[in-house]
């Protein structure tokens, strides 16, 4: 390998590894804008979990964000879910608590990762995105509710 090389995959390297260390998840104990301590549900949870695991999380008690356009939501949202279009969301991260698992859900999942990663730089710890949105929600036969 020549030094060309092997300099250019050392630069990789450390370049991977700093993107994934700021990508990583705030600690349960780092302050939020603001001040205080976080107060999360609990461990971790992973950036991306399938409808299956969004319903099971929602059925234990997890916080259900819908961060779509208010049109979308009235045509179909989970039962029990809340609309913060994802616009909106910096400004509302107040009104997500803190101390539930939280899963967030949009359409087909892009939105919602990028909602989830705003919780994430707020200091939750414990956000998930929902892969598929109400898509696969849908498709996979689980009950929409429709209306405002």
């Amino acid at each position: 390998m020549t030094n060309h090389r092997r300099a250019r995959l050392i630069a990789l390297a450390l370049f991977a590894a700093l993107a994934l260390g700021a990508c990583g998840s705030p600690s349960a104990t780092e302050n939020r804008a603001g001040g205080g301590a976080v107060a999360t549900a609990g461990a971790a949870l992973p950036l991306e979990v399938d409808v299956a695991a969004a319903a099971t999380l929602r059925d234990g008690g997890a916080f259900v964000l819908d961060v779509r356009q208010p049109d979308e939501w009235a045509a179909g949202h989970i039962e029990g879910a809340t609309l913060i279009p994802l616009g909106e969301l910096a400004s509302r991260v107040a009104e997500v608590p803190l101390d539930r698992d939280v899963v967030v859900v949009c359409r087909s999942g892009n939105r919602s990762a990028q909602g989830r990663d705003v919780l994430l730089s707020a200091g939750y710890a414990a956000v998930t995105s929902m892969a598929g949105g109400m898509n696969d929600w849908a498709a996979s036969g689980r009950p929409v509710v429709t209306g405002p």
